[in-house]
């Protein structure tokens, strides 16, 4: 049988054992925020110049939409990230608190191997009054009758401080997969773009567009660029951001040029001829010089679609109101992204103007 002082020191180590040694798995913790993986829609090829024009512009949106989103993910990382610092600030109180639990043990510990009248077992046996000994034995007994609170709460701070540290790991680990999966999507629609506008580039030069005309560069054509066009004055749109018509010395802003060579093709198909332009974009100056030579019939300089880059007159036969030319293109300029205004039915009666409407090219 053993000592008590055996005793005490057997159920020392085994409470010690246990704090050290000891894990408890704490639960899985989950977020609600992990996004689900996108599945994979095969994409239909476009088969014309409108539809290369909406894909290419539908994907160049689809970055600006998950940039936008990857912005507003940013600062929910922030977030996330403001709750890792946190998790860690408890993960060291728990610490700190495990510690403290340690603590008496190892003080009592200390205490049994360094107290001279518990080092033998003769010391057990009272002599004289035998208070040092009882002493001795109470400070023992309370300690292994104690040994199990100790143990619990620390397995308590133990599973604690695990549940923590999982939880940290996780949110780290959450916000590099989003934002991976963000960057990853980014990189998707943008190569798909550029390859949609390579498309498109190709289809119009096969169409007779010379795309870097006066050395404008290629990125003329190019419909993602539109909201950068419009960032200058009317009239005042560097050559770089006109493409050029299939009729030599015509241009138009990106997306109106690529719909009127698509709506040129339906065109040539019913007259066998194409389209005839008298005017397309004009420049500042060019808008002032019709102003002052049409007098009521010329938009103030500075207010004309065609200082946009989005309206063409018209001749070959639709500048003539009713003609077959001009009723087959109100029948079917929609179809491409065109219309004739209604201010041009009336006041002034401009039958062979017609504009681009970036509303109405959207929804083809």
């Amino acid at each position: 049988m053993p000592s008590p002082r055996s005793a005490g020191l057997i159920a020392v180590v085994t409470a010690m054992t246990s704090l050290v040694g000891g894990t408890a798995a704490g639960p899985a913790h989950a977020t609600d925020a992990t996004p689900a993986a996108a599945a994979v829609v095969p994409l239909k090829e476009p088969t014309n110049l409108t539809e290369l024009r909406r894909e290419a512009q539908k994907a160049f949106k689809g970055i600006e939409d998950a940039n936008r989103t990857l912005k507003a993910r940013q600062k929910q990382f922030d977030t996330l990230q403001k709750q890792v610092v946190g998790k860690l600030a408890q993960l060291q109180v728990a610490d700190q608190e495990l510690a403290k639990v340690r603590g008496p043990l190892s003080e009592i510990v200390e205490y049994i191997y360094q107290d001279p009248s518990v080092n033998s077992m003769g010391s057990f046996f009272p002599s004289g009054d035998g208070t040092p000994t009882l002493r001795a034995l109470s400070d023992v007994n309370h300690m292994v009758a104690e040994q199990n609170n100790v143990v619990s709460d620390a397995a308590k701070l133990l599973q604690d401080r695990e549940r923590l540290a999982t939880e940290a790991q996780e949110l780290r680990a959450e916000n590099l997969l989003q934002e991976a999966q963000l960057d990853a999507e980014i990189d998707a629609l943008r190569k798909r773009s550029a390859s949609l506008v390579k498309s498109l580039t190709r289809a119009l030069v096969k169409l007779g567009v010379k795309v870097n005309a006066n050395n404008r560069g290629t990125g003329a054509c190019d419909p993602t660029r539109v909201d950068l066009a419009a960032q200058y004055p009317n009239g005042l749109l560097p050559r770089g951001f006109l493409c050029p018509l299939p009729q030599k010395g015509e241009e138009l802003r990106a997306d109106a040029a690529i719909a009127f060579a698509d709506l040129n093709v339906a065109y040539q198909k019913r007259f066998g001829t194409p389209m005839c332009i008298s005017d397309s974009y004009r420049s500042l100056g060019e808008q002032q010089a019709v102003y002052y030579q049409r007098p009521g019939l010329a938009a103030t300089p500075g207010k004309s679609n065609h200082g946009l880059g989005m309206a063409v007159d018209l001749c070959g036969g639709v500048q003539i109101f009713r003609s077959a030319q001009f009723n087959w293109l109100e029948a079917n300029s929609k179809r491409f992204g065109f219309i004739h205004p209604d201010w041009a039915y009336h006041s002034p009666f401009e039958p062979w103007h017609w504009e681009y409407d970036p509303k109405v090219g959207s929804l083809l």
